[in-house]
């Protein structure tokens, strides 16, 4: 009979946040695969818990995930863990859970504390859906539409950052929308916990000294009217002022005060209008 691969949430910061039902598992399994050992070690001793480790993180390859999967058939129960939280959530373990369901093995869930959700319930600002982004990407357009998804959504977002990209984060943000109200959570269950409530600029603004793992609540976007007709020169104007090279967001600013509607959908038209743009110039060429 082949064995299961169990999922355990581990703390992320108090250990005593640790479940019953956690520590249970892990003594009972024949092996524990940890994203880094040493971490795992540690917490499996404060519980005077003796366990074979295996490293299995986001570097592991086929034939490392190809290894456990063959001690699960040969009938061994196997758990793994990440540094702290839950594996799979902007943690390493989508790769292996995915391999076991592929092979018709039994899976389980150890759920426990969570940043995203403990995020949630202490921002006040979430009373039903919202989104959980993860990490910003670092550059390029794939940041610019994430920092664009945050600002615009209809829920609160939820996202991760690492402290020394915080202050760059909250001050992208804030340049387009320095109102919208934010919590900023630190070293959430940890001794140095810190909430910060405010808006995006206020807490830009003392971004300069974060420490440890940072989660931040941004406010869903607020209801807005709806867009009214826009004057029907708007296009060309918007193409008259890239040919003249004014960046996007100049040009938002520059017209957001004489264009009815939403913000948000002139700074769409004028993004489409510049790609537009941009491809009429390199045919051109």
């Amino acid at each position: 009979m082949a064995g299961t691969l169990f999922l355990v949430a581990t703390p992320i910061g108090n250990l005593s946040d640790v479940t019953l039902r956690a520590l249970d598992t892990l003594r009972a399994v024949s092996l524990v695969a940890a994203e880094d050992t040493r971490h795992t070690r540690a917490l499996l001793s404060h519980f005077g818990i003796k366990k074979p480790l295996v490293a299995h993180d986001a570097h592991a390859s086929e034939r490392d995930v190809e290894r456990l999967l063959e001690r699960l058939h040969a009938g061994e129960d196997l758990a793994l863990v990440t540094d702290a939280g839950t594996p799979g959530v902007s943690d390493p373990g989508a790769k292996l859970v995915r391999a076991a369901h592929a092979a018709s093995l039994r899976v389980v869930p150890i759920p426990g504390v969570s940043a995203v959700t403990a995020a949630v319930t202490v921002s006040g600002l979430v009373d039903g859906p919202f989104v959980f982004l993860g990490f910003p990407p670092r550059q390029g357009q794939k940041r610019r539409a994430f920092l664009e998804r945050v600002l615009t959504s209809e829920e609160p977002v939820i996202l991760f950052e690492a402290p020394h990209r915080a202050e760059r984060t909250l001050a992208e943000l804030a340049e387009r929308e320095p109102e919208r109200p934010a919590v900023l959570c630190r070293e959430l269950t940890k001794l140095h916990e810190d909430v910060r409530r405010g808006t995006l600029a206020e807490l830009a603004a003392s971004a300069a000294d974060l420490r440890g793992e940072l989660t931040l609540v941004v406010a869903a976007a607020p209801e807005r009217p709806e867009a009214l007709e826009a004057p029907p020169d708007l296009d060309e104007t918007i193409r008259a002022l890239l040919r003249a090279g004014e960046t996007p967001r100049d040009i938002v600013a520059t017209l957001a005060a004489s264009v009815p509607g939403a913000k948000r959908d002139l700074y769409r038209r004028v993004a489409e209008l510049a790609r537009e743009e941009r491809a009429e110039s390199s045919h051109s060429e």
